[in-house]
Order: structure tokens, then C-alpha cells, then sequence
């Protein structure tokens, strides 16, 4: 919770929403709040995954954070309120606890491995629809089709979208670019979904607890598995 609060702070300082200057898509703010993450995560002995740093710290101990310092940093610099910070304890390849702190909204979404998500505190489950005819689902990146749906949303961020699938709020969500997240975006949401109810994949099959900074996969979620399947059809289309 800490570094979450550290980010907020950094958001709640920042003036510079401009780039970083130190690579495509970077803003100021991003490494404003990875440097805040870090600073704590690194005292408490962890080493880290980072989006915009990599790999640092001392990894002996068999576990690493990985974390996202601002998902949805675009969102962020237009102001709009849908941006989030995501760590998740990862223990000998098993992501075992998760956080994901939505900046805009204010919510707190945790999970623990077998024992449950929750928002706030409070215990959430997926839906449990099973056609695609009426789900309402989140995407990112561009469809090739109309996949069926009842309804869809392009919100972009992938930890705070898919915590929406988390909380029944959304009935799926679907990457329709490939290989355009890196660990970083999807995993501490991943588990919140899992212990939620829901299921997540990656479209082509591949393992996501993928902690290589240069690593990248498509993720698609579901609040069951009849509606996995009918997302990785059409997508498939």
C-alpha cells in the first residue's frame, strides 16, 4: 500500500506530463513514479521488474516484484481518471500476492493466492455470463471484426481493466493486438482475476508469468471459461 501511496503523491505533485526524453512512450511521470516504487521496494530487500527500469535489486531470495509504477499513463496526462499502479510478489515463478491501486477511482483491488480478490477489503467475483451476445467487454487495441458483443469499452489500462472483469463490472476483456504487454501490465491483475473467479490466457497459448523485461504476450480474461472460448474464437477470426 505504501508505494502506492508514493505514486499517488507523485501524481498529486507532478507538473511535467510531457515524454521522459529517454525512450518512445515514456513520460516524466512514469519515471517519477517508478523512482518512488523503487525507492521502497528496494529498502524492503525485494528485487523489482519494472516497466521502466527492468530488472534491479537483489534477486537471491527466489522472489521479485513485478510492477507497473503508472498503467495508463497517457490516461494520466489527458486527465483521464483511469490510470492505476500493479505490483505483484512473485515467489519462485508463482505470483502469490497482488495489488492494484486505481488512481482515478480511488479503489484498492488485492488478492492473495488462494484466498480470494478483493476491492477495498471486500470480497468481489466475476460475472458469470457465458455468451458473448451479452457480455460488455473491455478491449485494447484495435479488432479486426465485431466480435458479437453486447457492449464494449476501450478504457486503456490493461491492470485497472481487468480488474473491472474482477469485480463483475465487465464480462471479459480482450487484447486484440498481439504481443503488446509486457508482464508488468497484466500479471498483478491476472492473479486478481484468477482468485475472483475468472480466467485469464494468453491468445497464443504461452505462459504469462513471463519475467523478461523484453518479453511480450496477449492476454484475454473471461468471467468463465464458455466465454474465454467465444472471445478466442472471434478473435481468432
Amino acid at each position: 500500500m505504501q508505494v502506492a501511496d508514493a505514486v499517488a503523491a507523485v501524481l498529486a505533485r507532478t507538473s511535467d506530463w510531457g515524454p521522459s526524453g529517454r525512450r518512445t512512450g515514456q513520460y516524466a511521470v512514469d519515471v517519477a513514479a517508478d523512482a518512488a516504487c523503487l525507492g521502497l521496494l528496494h529498502g524492503s530487500g525485494l528485487a523489482v521488474l519494472s516497466e521502466e527500469s527492468g530488472i534491479t535489486g537483489d534477486g537471491a531470495t527466489g522472489a521479485i516484484v513485478v510492477v507497473d509504477p503508472l498503467d495508463g499513463s497517457t490516461n494520466a496526462s489527458r486527465g483521464v481518471p483511469w490510470c492505476a499502479t500493479a505490483l505483484c510478489l512473485v515467489v519462485d515463478g508463482v505470483p502469490e500476492r497482488a495489488l492494484v491501486a486505481n488512481h482515478g477511482t480511488g479503489e484498492r483491488f488485492t488478492a492473495v493466492r488462494g484466498e480470494g480478490a478483493r476491492r477495498d477489503g471486500t470480497l468481489v467475483s466475476v460475472s458469470d455470463c457465458t455468451e458473448l451476445a451479452r457480455a460488455i467487454v473491455g478491449l485494447s487495441g484495435l479488432p479486426t471484426h465485431h466480435y458479437g458483443w453486447a457492449q464494449y469499452r476501450a478504457l486503456g489500462a490493461a491492470a485497472p481493466d481487468l480488474c473491472a472483469v474482477a469485480a463483475g463490472v465487465l464480462d471479459g476483456w480482450c487484447d486484440t493486438s498481439t504481443d503488446a504487454h509486457g508482464v508488468w501490465d497484466y500479471l498483478a491483475a491476472q492473479l486478481v482475476v484468477e482468485e475472483a473467479g475468472g480466467v485469464v490466457v494468453d491468445a497464443l497459448g504461452r505462459d504469462l508469468v513471463a519475467l523478461d523485461p523484453d518479453a511480450r504476450r496477449t492476454p484475454v480474461a473471461a468471467a468463465t471459461t464458455e466465454l474465454l472460448d467465444a472471445l478466442l474464437t472471434e478473435r481468432r477470426r
